[in-house]
């Protein structure tokens, strides 16, 4: 009998979420195997929503130009009363930090295509479907290799792998969440909700952005998706539904707000139903991330109501804060404690983007308790204070907190850039439009506006980071700016082009390299080894 194969990495679940952490291992030369229960794509839509971040994620796997082809720039979300008033709206801009529109629309099965397209374009992926695993288990320290068994379709066989690290990307029923004995803390708010996506050539009354309809008898989510694909979510109450002969007549009685369907056309003819699902929407976290080499990322992790649309994007986040991490363990033997930083830093942001998603339903629905009118009125009259609107909008990704890698200073002025995401500006090279993560690449970065003294350039050398100068970018000066705006010469960037470490003006080095270059010292080289010529320094 062979031996069980063993891969450096095995992901659960061949979803969104696990595809783009294998993709985005894939750019750094680690291999993956995913383990995917179904054979296919999953047919119908689910997520509909991706923010500016995620699209600049894409970006980094290679597959933005395709996304941008099949994606709709939405102008952001309403609030609406029960006669569809506004209460307030959060606009979203056309061209956000990232350098993408703040808000597109999309079918998720195209973008589901998409990743598995890109996926079989790299040697380092390998997909195995029709794979259901029934264990994960690890060596009760937490250390040694982990074994992943499962089953292929139509065998009661059991096989196994081995694997360097497990990523578990297999959603909210997650095997792997069990595996590593997590359980979910309720974050208190759980309702049932008909999702109903439809293909019609009707003229639909549609604002370009999302609107949800605030009322706690009929609330009600409506969005266009595509040129002529659109969706709604109703919270139906006890005991109504929209299935059986009157379904359809139903239906049509719900979204007259928005289309008037010809009175004698038959179900069907101009006003196709592509799916219809009850969701319990929940708002939830685990309570662990990780257990030794054994992670949890997406709805494994955490579950939102989807009122901000912030559910795929928090799976597609957690990837790129940990496969950057992950991938510098494993090759260039960085310290085991720089994987505690990915739970550290991405559950505290889930958490409050699953609050701010919680206080939305709550301003829509006021949920179902006694309390329900109180928090309904409060909610409903926050959102008309001025800037209250817009701190939410921006806030939807807030700065990660202080910890070993994002160095946090005490400011009593200005702002601080650490923590945050670089902007993306275009920038001009050899007479090109690029955009600056293309300039990047997948390493560190050093952004600076004034010539690197010797301990940045030494930093720089060590990490194999880039040094650019912002003068040198053509970006319209938005880089310098920002680099301003936090009283910084420079900036460390780290993969995920997050803000690691300034160098403040007039300072000459990082303040904080004690603190974090154990963690990503190697066998080669650490960021505190003594100042050498820059080896990869380049001038846009």
């Amino acid at each position: 009998m062979s031996a069980a194969p063993h891969r450096p990495v095995v992901i659960i679940g061949a979803g969104p979420v696990g595809v783009t952490a294998a993709l985005l291992l894939a750019r750094r030369g680690v291999p993956s195997l995913l383990l995917e229960r179904h054979r296919d794509v999953y047919p119908l839509p689910r997520a509909v929503v991706v923010d500016d971040e995620v699209r600049r994620i894409l970006q980094s796997i290679g597959v933005h130009d395709e996304f941008a082809a099949l994606a709709r720039p939405a102008r952001g979300l309403r609030l609406l009363d029960s006669r569809r008033r506004l209460i307030t709206e959060f606009p979203r801009s056309l061209h956000g930090h990232h350098g993408f529109p703040q808000t597109s629309m999309f079918d998720q099965p195209e973008l589901e295509r998409l990743l598995r397209d890109a996926l079989a374009r790299r040697p380092e992926c390998e997909l195995w479907g029709g794979v259901e695993v029934v264990a994960v288990t690890q060596p009760a320290d937490g250390r040694g290799t982990v074994r992943v068994a499962f089953r292929r379709d139509g065998s009661d066989d059991e096989e196994h792998v081995w694997a360097d690290a497990v990523l578990g990307c297999d959603g909210a029923g997650s095997l792997t969440r069990d595996a590593i004995g997590a359980v979910w803390e309720d974050l208190h708010f759980e309702e049932s909700w008909r999702v109903v996506d439809v293909r019609t050539s009707l003229p639909v009354r549609t604002w370009e952005g999302a609107e949800q309809i605030c009322c706690p008898t009929r609330p009600a989510t409506f969005m266009r998706v595509s040129e002529d694909r659109y969706r709604w979510e109703f919270r139906l109450p006890d005991g109504e539904h929209l299935d059986g002969p009157g379904g359809p007549a139903r239906l049509r009685e719900l979204v007259a707000p928005w289309v008037d369907p010809p009175p004698d056309a038959s179900p069907g003819d101009d006003f196709e139903v592509i799916r219809q699902a009850q969701y319990t929407f929940r708002a939830r976290l685990a309570d662990r991330w990780r257990r030794g080499r054994v992670f949890l990322l997406g709805d494994a992790a955490h579950l939102t109501p989807p009122f901000v649309g912030q559910g795929l994007c928090a799976g597609l986040r957690d990837a790129r804060n940990l496969t950057w991490k992950l991938a510098r363990v494993l090759q260039q033997g960085s310290d085991e404690s720089l994987l505690d930083t990915y739970e550290r830093e991405r559950k505290p942001h889930a958490r409050h983007v699953i609050r701010v998603a919680v206080a939305v339903g709550w301003a829509m629905t006021g949920g179902q308790d006694r309390a329900a009118a109180v928090r309904r009125a409060v909610v409903g009259a926050a959102c008309r204070i001025p800037g209250v609107t817009a701190a939410v909008s921006r806030d939807l990704s807030p700065a990660l907190a202080a910890g070993p890698l994002v160095r946090r200073r005490a400011r009593l002025t200005g702002r601080t850039l650490t923590g945050t995401f670089c902007p993306q500006p275009w920038a001009r090279v050899d007479g090109r439009q690029v955009r600056l993560d293309d300039i990047l690449g997948d390493s560190f970065a050093v952004l600076t506006a004034v010539p690197p003294a010797p301990r940045v350039a030494a930093v720089a050398t060590a990490l194999a980071a880039p040094t650019i100068h912002v003068d040198g970018l053509g970006d319209d000066g938005t880089l310098a700016a920002w680099l301003a705006s936090g009283r910084a010469d420079a900036v460390l960037l780290r993969p995920d082009r997050v803000v690691l470490d300034t160098v403040p003006a007039g300072a000459g080095d990082f303040t904080g390299t004690v603190a974090w270059a154990p963690l990503l010292h190697t066998a080669r080289h650490t960021a505190m080894d003594p100042p050498v010529p820059l080896s990869r320094s380049t001038t846009a």
